[in-house]
């Protein structure tokens, strides 16, 4: 199915000034472009639009997501992979300092007594940690340091 660039903003959540941007920008060229001028995407189009989300999901800059998908040895179902454990890695991170920040609240109604320690259990950094020891090798080879690094 070919979408117009409303359509594909809709479609996705995206403000059609960021897929004209995207454009510009070499991220997300459209298919074709109709001969009244309009930007046409097909499915190649929406895989990449999605992949681009899921890493901007991730707060990496459009520079190195634009090196990323334009790898010659770019596998897009190892980096939906990557995505996913990432994502997991950052929902743990929040429902940690979710926890944090609840506990701190019946703390300060003084409904519970909460040490100092657990005042910042929500930001430790083991889950980095762990998450580096259980996925880091696979990632790292993947994408490389730098890359994520800034994930």
């Amino acid at each position: 199915m070919e979408y117009t660039i409303n359509k594909l903003a809709k479609l996705a959540g995206v403000s059609t000034r960021t897929l004209r941007y995207y454009d510009e920008f070499g991220l997300l060229p459209p298919a074709r472009v109709s001969s009244s001028g309009y930007r046409i995407y097909g499915q190649k189009e929406l895989d990449r639009l999605q992949q681009i989300l899921f890493y901007r999901a991730l707060d990496m800059p459009l520079t190195d997501i634009r090196r990323i998908l334009d790898a010659e040895d770019f596998d897009g179902l190892a980096a939906l992979q990557g995505h996913l454990t990432a994502l997991l890695a950052k929902r743990n991170q929040l429902d940690l300092l979710i926890a944090n920040a609840e506990k701190t609240i019946k703390s300060m109604k003084g409904e519970i007594a909460m040490s100092d320690r657990e005042k910042f259990e929500g930001f430790l950094k083991k889950m980095v940690h762990d998450n580096e020891t259980q996925y880091g090798e696979e990632i790292r080879g993947k994408y490389g340091d730098e890359c994520v690094d800034r994930s």
